[in-house]
């Protein structure tokens, strides 16, 4: 079957969307399917609203040899209406992948919904839907019932051969020293790391070492501030920015660490929470999204609400002050990660439901 995705940026790009983007493609193509990638380039929000009315984009996309046309949902902006258009002339399902639906996020109630119309607008243009988690459908359904197609396709977090015991984990929960805390997430306001700066600032000095791991580039005012906060209230010594680093290093710093912390205020999942769990690390994230569908509270890391700095600083004591518990949902969550679907698992329930769509 050939198969056109079509997406914002490239499969190269450091999200966890565009992994999942990526794992798709390589599961496809390692079955037979021929898949074309249609790059468009990013754009402010407004901007990409603009081409909805680009003759020469549309002319571009005529052009789409497929049988299945494939779309991220985060280019919704660009193909809320040109969708109408393209349907005229191309003879293929539309098939959007959605990650997590940009009006779920916490921002203004007003700026919602507007995102919402544009959002609810798109859906309806495409007939079926690729979810990453039950999380997201629901949040497709709340706008566009259960009248279409759709799938759950959870992500994997095997992409790392980590090969981490339970030996190995007992063995660094109990070693003594800091707790060894890391966050990775590109440095933008909704992945937290602002709240984390700030519940660390309220725990003990020498008790904790942070490592920042993402792209520092994609906000740059927000980035400045969180500086500006690590010199305020004198974290800087025991904070480490990496950047963006290639997945040999980073799965170094998931064998080394003893709790990953991204509290976001929303995820559509969130992978690199199952990730670390692959490493038996317990996660410490917010329950707005997906996170509930991996962190059992209490059992394999805790969910906050967002923002909730006092929650989570006394969460991070505690792991810093009992390492037995540390050890205890260290194992929970290796165990945790163990039963959990892998990245093939996803590509042949994409796989299988896809090619449903042609009989």
């Amino acid at each position: 079957m050939r198969i056109a995705l079509l997406l914002y940026g490239s499969l190269d790009m450091l999200s966890g969307g565009f992994l999942y983007d990526r794992m798709t493609v390589e599961y496809l193509r390692s079955r037979g399917d021929l898949v074309d990638v249609i790059s468009l380039p990013w754009a402010s929000y407004v901007h990409g609203l603009s081409w909805n009315l680009s003759h020469k984009l549309l002319r571009r996309l005529k052009g789409i040899s497929a049988n299945i046309l494939i779309q991220d949902e985060l280019a919704h902006p660009s193909l809320f209406f040109l969708n109408r258009q393209l349907k005229r002339v191309l003879a293929c399902p539309f098939i959007s992948i959605v990650h997590h639906l940009r009006s779920c996020e916490a921002r203004p109630a007003w700026q919602n919904r507007f995102y919402r119309c544009v959002e609810k607008a798109y859906l309806r243009s495409v007939d079926a839907f690729i979810v990453n988690s039950e999380d997201t459908h629901k949040a497709v359904t709340s706008l566009v019932g259960n009248g279409k197609p759709d799938v759950v396709a959870y992500p994997g977090g095997d992409r790392f051969a980590a090969g981490v015991t339970p030996e190995d984990v007992s063995a660094r929960a109990l070693a003594e020293g800091p707790l060894r805390i890391l966050f990775v997430g590109n440095i933008t306001p909704r992945k937290g790391l602002h709240t984390l700066l700030d519940a660390l600032s309220l725990l003990p000095e020498g008790a904790w070492q942070l490592s920042v791991v993402g792209s520092e580039g994609a906000h740059g005012a927000y980035t400045r501030s969180v500086r500006h906060l690590l010199e305020k209230v004198s974290l800087h010594r025991h904070v480490t920015f990496l950047g963006r680093i290639p997945d040999a290093s980073l799965a170094g710093l998931l064998a080394a660490s003893h709790l990953l912390v991204v509290p976001s205020s929303y995820e559509g999942f969130g992978i690199v929470y199952l990730e670390a769990m692959g490493f038996g690390l317990p996660v410490l994230a917010s329950g707005a999204g997906g996170a509930k569908e991996l962190v059992r509270d209490g059992i394999n890391g805790f969910l906050i609400t967002p923002g909730d700095t006092a929650a989570l600083a006394q969460h991070v004591r505690d792991l810093a002050d009992d390492r037995q518990r540390l050890r205890t949902m260290s194992l929970a969550a290796l165990r945790h990660f163990s039963s959990h679907p892998t990245w093939a698992d996803a590509g042949e329930n994409i796989y299988t439901f896809l090619h449903s769509l042609r009989q």
